[in-house]
């Protein structure tokens, strides 16, 4: 016992043992102690080596999980070998950790180096889009696109509204009905036209049209000539000016 007293006080007088582990102690331990010549307690240790080993055991749990998130983010690396250990070092701790860490820092670097490259991608993509030639011309490309879009889309929600469409209509479906309408429209003024003309044959229409092309270029000139012969300008004045000559 005497001989695993002085081991312990020597491990706990060394520099670098916790500065709280040591401490005197009143009672029997004591007086045996002096008695032996030894100076120190130990009442206290047996809770601090308690408290020791379930470090150790929680030093095995971080271990494991360390392992775990090692072998997600460095799938490539070979199982360590210290896993079939008893003991577990803070430092085969930190050499994970480091190396997790390391494995982070090279993602980040990699990571930027591929936004600049991606970002240079889509300038070029979008030069070549919008025949854009100079980098000075990508920003006033950008706001003339933006004005359009905003145009082209203030311009289709008034449609869906006019066209009674659901907003979420494609365009497609907008171009057929507005072409829909315009063939009601057309259709109607055809009808329109042949009331007019009293006809329903787009053959006697055009007959219909070339006679009065034929008969208001004389007609014109008539009426201009009375004009003139009249010393008037008004077309309705014509009659009362010939009822004055007679």
């Amino acid at each position: 016992l005497l001989k695993v007293l002085s081991r312990i006080a020597s491990i706990l007088q060394s520099p670098r043992a916790p500065p709280l582990i040591f401490r005197p102690s009143k009672g029997p331990v004591q007086n045996y102690l002096k008695e032996n010549g030894q100076g120190c307690g130990f009442e206290h240790l047996p809770p601090t080596i308690e408290m020791w080993a379930d470090q150790l055991m929680a030093l095995k749990d971080l271990h494991r999980s360390l392992r775990k998130l090692s072998l997600e983010l460095l799938p490539w690396s070979t199982t360590d070998p210290q896993d079939k250990r008893e003991s577990i070092r803070v430092e085969d701790l930190q050499l994970i950790v480091d190396a997790i860490l390391e494995e982070l820092e090279n993602k980040e670097k990699n990571s930027q180096t591929l936004s600049l490259q991606t970002l240079s991608a889509i300038v070029s993509h979008f030069q070549k889009l919008f025949d854009v030639n100079s980098l000075n011309g990508v920003y006033p490309r950008m706001n003339e696109v933006y004005i359009k879009l905003g145009e082209m889309t203030n311009a289709m929600r008034n449609l869906h509204e006019l066209l009674e469409l659901d907003s979420s209509a494609p365009p497609t479906v907008v171009v057929d009905t507005v072409g829909k309408l315009c063939d009601i429209i057309n259709k109607n003024m055809t009808e329109q036209v042949q009331q007019l003309l009293g006809t329903q044959d787009i053959h006697s229409i055009i007959n219909k049209l070339e006679e009065h092309e034929c008969f208001f270029p004389p007609f014109q000139a008539l009426i201009q000539d009375l004009l003139c012969l009249l010393e008037i300008s008004n077309v309705d004045d014509i009659l009362p000016a010939v009822q004055n000559l007679k």
